[in-house]
């Protein structure tokens, strides 16, 4: 992953009601280390899409209450540290704060609010796929899931728990490099390696109710927005984030986690 590093947040390490925005943040793993649903924390602060934020930016954690998203002043430009760009050369398309996409919101995001003085907390170049790698535009997520698969031809070695600290998906056993596939079709919203103890990560969008996660992946496949069908390949099989290779699969309905094995068909 080229750019800036993003910061690594462990989950309910965020307490409080307000949250001062850190470089290397993403809305995603804020909403994450506060144990909140990041479409109800983007409502809650009234951030449009694709929800970028900025260091220094007061956000609300308290999903009764909003604030003004106001951004911060910029530093006088003696004291701010810059991210190196070659002059004379096309900046690489980066996609800001994870772009985690929601159908919370229906208004189209206007580029005019993005102030040019100001840069986003947390960027990622997608590393480059391979040419007959088909990139959908984002379309309307359906109403509801039709289908569940599963994601590996796997052993199950780690069952769900409800419990504070228990594990919130399954586990399950392969080898370095077996496929892992999108174990329903939906959007992919976020593909990389932010979230602390989780490695590679994909996330996908199934629909308003629900997301699926594939952690400690060798190996992303897809980029983020892309559309993808029920069993196609999003990542490899590895043990990034672990100490051995195997899928930490997730499911999640309105963002809290739920046994996967009440969805997918029994084996």
């Amino acid at each position: 992953m080229n750019g800036p590093s993003a910061r690594s947040i462990s989950k309910g390490s965020i307490t409080g009601t307000r949250y001062v925005v850190k470089k290397g943040d993403t809305l995603y793993s804020i909403a994450w280390g506060a144990n909140k649903d990041f479409i109800n924390l983007a409502s809650t602060n009234k951030l449009p899409k694709p929800y970028t934020i900025y260091p220094g930016q007061v956000l609300s954690l308290n999903s009764k209450k909003t604030v003004t998203n106001s951004k911060p002043s910029p530093k006088p430009t003696s004291t701010v540290k810059k991210w190196p760009v070659k002059a004379d050369k096309p900046v690489e398309k980066q996609v800001a704060t994870s772009s985690v996409e929601s159908e919370a919101s229906k208004k189209e995001w206007s580029k005019k609010q993005l102030d040019p003085s100001q840069k986003p907390a947390y960027s990622v170049t997608t590393n480059q796929q391979d040419a007959n790698q088909v990139i959908h535009k984002p379309t309307e997520l359906p109403a509801k899931v039709s289908k569940w698969s599963w994601p590996v031809n796997g052993k199950v070695i780690g069952t769900f728990s409800a419990k504070e600290q228990g594990n919130k998906g399954i586990k399950i056993a392969g080898n370095r490099g077996d496929a892992i596939r999108a174990a329903a079709s939906g959007r992919v919203v976020y593909a990389g390696s932010a979230l602390r103890g989780y490695g590679n990560l994909v996330i996908i969008k199934h629909s308003d109710d629900y997301l699926s996660a594939y952690a400690h992946a060798d190996k992303i496949l897809v980029k983020e927005k892309q559309v993808v069908n029920v069993g196609q390949t999003v990542a490899k099989m590895g043990s990034t984030g672990t100490n051995r290779v195997m899928l930490h699969f997730e499911i999640r309905y309105h963002g809290k986690s739920v046994n996967p094995l009440k969805f997918l068909p029994r084996k």
